[in-house]
């Protein structure tokens, strides 16, 4: 599927400025959020324009005077929506991982999940979409995760990653495993216990010793 209109390669719905008169950016948000919360609820697949109409109370002309389809309006989406998280800092690797699996089972990273569960199907068929995906989702999760594994370097509490790419790897890939194969939202114990007996060991540290750490710096 191609999208090469000028709303998706600038970031802007198509016709912001329509007949004269400025479309309401409100109402443009509000599309954006019913576009990507049915896509949570029922998959890309099963998403139509006339379902995000019906949602917010709009015609289908009102999303075809914005975008020329349920596709450009789910890029558009997905470009505008904030999926990054701020990375935490608790002291150690571990209570920095599970602050990252709390977030994961909170309502907003449920939500960022189910939309993730929703999208996978989609993705091998729509070259656009798959590349907003692995930027808006991916790309910002595994630069914070990044993050935690360079800072708990720098303290000295593991030693460098040979690769870090592959550790960091690890957490997300388990958990859309979960989304993808077993058609479930990875709860917060499977997350913890991904950390605990996969993540932790493979850099030489173990539950007990990062609790250790812990009390130390305190």
């Amino acid at each position: 599927m191609s999208l090469d209109s000028p709303g998706s390669r600038n970031g802007s719905p198509r016709g912001e400025v329509h007949g004269g008169r400025r479309l309401d950016l409100a109402k443009n948000d509000a599309l954006r959020r019913a576009a990507l919360d049915l896509v949570a609820e029922s998959g890309y697949d099963r998403l139509t324009v006339e379902a995000v109409a019906q949602r917010v109370g709009a015609s289908k002309a009102t999303i075809y005077r914005r975008w020329s389809g349920k596709a450009e309006l789910v890029v558009d989406a997905l470009s505008r929506e904030k999926f990054r998280l701020v990375p935490p800092d608790t002291g150690t690797l571990r209570g920095d991982l599970r602050a990252v699996a709390r977030h994961m089972s909170s309502r907003p990273g449920l939500r960022d999940a189910q939309v993730m569960r929703g999208l996978v199907a989609a993705l091998p068929h729509d070259d656009e979409l798959r590349d907003v995906f692995h930027r808006e989702l991916m790309v910002s999760h595994l630069a914070m995760l990044t993050r935690l594994f360079d800072r708990a370097v720098a303290r000295g509490e593991i030693r460098p990653l040979a690769n870090t790419a592959l550790v960091v790897s690890l957490l997300p890939s388990m958990a859309l495993h979960q989304l993808v194969f077993a058609g479930v939202v990875p709860s917060r114990r499977f997350i913890e216990s991904v950390i605990d007996e996969v993540v932790l060991p493979l850099v030489g540290l173990s539950a007990v010793e990062s609790d250790t750490v812990a009390v130390l710096s305190q």
